[in-house]
């Protein structure tokens, strides 16, 4: 007899996500997936478009109010109003590529060593814009962890999906991944992640989740220090953004939010990370004002992806540079630290 499928909450954040939402919640209503396991829970952070009237035309489970606006808070909001056995973090501008996606997303959580599952890469459309297939075939949304080596899909400039030293064992469709507490871990936690609600009982996520830090405080909470992920064979659809000036505009939120947020975290920098972080930013920086490494960047990953999308690369880091430099020179300059504000914030 075959086990029940296990009961898996949908997590969503939303701030006039109207643009997004509707394709993502379709792509959730068609999964091939046990209609009684299955919930969607929106934490909305005071939209004025027609984001709710899309949740309720798609038939979320039920929708709950984000007062602190943010991502991570909404994530939590949605994590403490859900029943689910497993939770899956999916953003609005997500969409779940195949109908079979959350089946094959859970299947390993048959092994019980197994607490969180992630997609191996994101899935590139021919319909979708430049940006969004570029990002998909970069593996990461900030062209800066390229530099650093530390980003959670596969990147089609190193044929990597990270650059992290990690002990895994294949098994057939997906790869398990050990985090060790301690160690530096790849940025796993968002776009497609799911993880047990038991795993989270020794972690706080409340009022924010920090979806990168997730899994290093879970493995820091293990009775022997040591968690494990499944990487699974399949990719997830990001709409991230149209133009490059909404890129800009997001990569300035999520700079701003983790200065704001960093002593709230009080993250611990592992051995041997700030060094990797230092030497990362300095050839991010000597990379992007020389042009000519991007171009060879540029052309591994055309080779490996054709396509016409990769002529943003250049372009893209050039923002984010411009973006972080500015930023973190307010910071050194005293200039007063606050997350970016949301209000006529649009996906």
């Amino acid at each position: 007899m075959n086990a029940p499928a296990p009961r898996i909450s949908i997590l969503i954040a939303t701030l006039n996500s109207g643009r997004t939402l509707r394709p993502c919640l379709e792509s959730i209503r068609a999964q091939d997936y046990p209609a009684e396991a299955l919930e969607i829970v929106v934490a909305d952070g005071g939209s004025t478009d027609d984001t709710l009237a899309i949740a309720r035309d798609c038939g979320v489970t039920r929708i709950v109010p984000n007062p602190l606006k943010t991502g991570e808070a909404g994530k939590s909001a949605a994590a403490a109003a859900a029943t689910g056995d497993i939770f899956a973090l999916v953003d609005s501008d997500n969409i779940l590529p195949d109908r079979d996606w959350l089946a094959t997303m859970a299947a390993p959580f048959a092994d019980p060593e197994v607490v969180a599952s992630e997609p191996l890469h994101y899935t590139r459309r021919p319909e979708d814009g430049d940006l969004t297939r570029y990002f998909a075939m970069l593996g990461m949304t900030d062209p800066l962890c390229l530099f650093i080596g530390n980003y959670d899909r596969h990147c089609a400039v190193t044929g990597k999906w990270t650059e992290i030293p990690m002990e895994t064992a294949d098994q057939g469709g997906w790869i398990k991944v050990f985090v060790k507490a301690g160690r530096p871990t790849p940025t796993f936690g968002a776009n497609g992640f799911l993880i047990r609600r038991s795993a989270l009982s020794a972690v706080a996520w409340q009022p924010y989740w920090f979806d990168v830090d997730v899994m290093r405080d879970v493995a820091a909470a293990a009775p022997d220090g040591r968690v494990c992920v499944a990487k699974v064979d399949c990719g997830i659809v990001h709409l991230y953004c149209r133009t490059l000036g909404e890129f800009a505009r997001k990569q300035k939120r999520r700079v701003r939010d983790f200065l704001y947020f960093s002593p709230v975290r009080e993250r611990a920098i592992v051995p041997g990370e700030h060094k990797r972080i230092v030497w990362g930013i300095v050839r991010f920086s000597l990379a992007t004002l020389g042009v000519v490494p991007l171009l060879l960047q540029r052309f591994r990953g055309a080779r490996r992806m054709p396509d016409p999308a990769w002529s943003l690369h250049v372009p893209v880091c050039f923002i984010t540079l411009w973006i972080y430099s500015t930023t973190f020179l307010g910071k050194c300059l005293g200039f007063r630290q606050a997350p970016l504000s949301r209000d006529n914030w649009r996906q």
